[in-house]
């Protein structure tokens, strides 16, 4: 697949910077967090995707990212992108600028035009970090991007970051921390889901999918 025709990244390459992140963030994580990861051949080397992952920290992006072998496009509020370093950073490693003021449209055509261009896109359909750990509500906002794009939808769960820096946390602290990549979603199911009326349902099988992710990851952490 050829590069995308704008300035980001490689949908399925690293480029420096991210490479450079990369190996920092292996060694700190391996040795601070203990870090290990569970599915890896269930995600593709190349072909577009939506990654919906369940959210406790603000550690769960570069976490989820971390293992891969190919970048994970997330959304990130404008704002961020001008904060000096920070901005840079985010721009290199193909993370999406949102304005929260258009983000209903916005990030659905970002995100959208990001998996036809054979992104991995990634996504927290919780919307905001657990207060708990435990798997909330989802948000449906992710179902237009179900239903206007005809890629694979890979369930991934996360557990330790709450403990390692929950909501509200500045620093993190030594935990283990297990991810779980699952299967891709019945792509049959979830086209019977996706019609207009079924979004209850949709919702519920899609957090179904994430929350047993997120079990497996719980208990691989706890040693059970």
């Amino acid at each position: 697949m050829s590069p995308p025709a704008d300035s980001s990244p490689h949908p399925t390459r690293r480029n420096i910077v991210w490479l450079t992140l990369q190996y920092t963030m292996r060694v700190v994580f391996m040795f601070w967090l203990r870090f290990q990861v569970r599915g890896l051949e269930n995600v593709p080397m190349t072909g577009g995707g939506l990654v919906l992952i369940n959210h406790q920290s603000f550690l769960d992006p570069p976490l989820v990212a971390l293992a891969l072998q190919r970048p994970v496009s997330y959304l990130a509020r404008d704002s961020l992108f001008r904060v000096p370093v920070i901005g840079w950073i985010l721009r290199s490693t193909c993370v999406m600028a949102i304005n929260r003021d258009a983000a209903s449209t916005a990030s659905i055509r970002m995100a959208l035009q990001r998996m036809n261009d054979g992104f991995l896109v990634g996504l927290f359909p919780e919307g905001t970090r657990s207060n708990d750990g435990n798997v909330g509500e989802f948000k449906p906002g992710f179902i237009s991007l179900i239903r206007r794009s005809n890629v694979p939808v890979y369930p991934v769960g996360i557990a330790g970051t709450h403990d390692a820096m929950p909501r509200g946390g500045v620093r993190f602290w030594p935990q283990k921390v297990r991810v779980v990549y699952g299967k891709q979603l019945c792509p049959d199911e979830v086209s019977r889901l996706s019609v207009k009326g079924n979004e209850d349902k949709l919702i519920a099988f899609v957090r179904s999918a994430v929350e047993a992710c997120k079990d497996e990851a719980q208990a691989w952490r706890d040693g059970t």
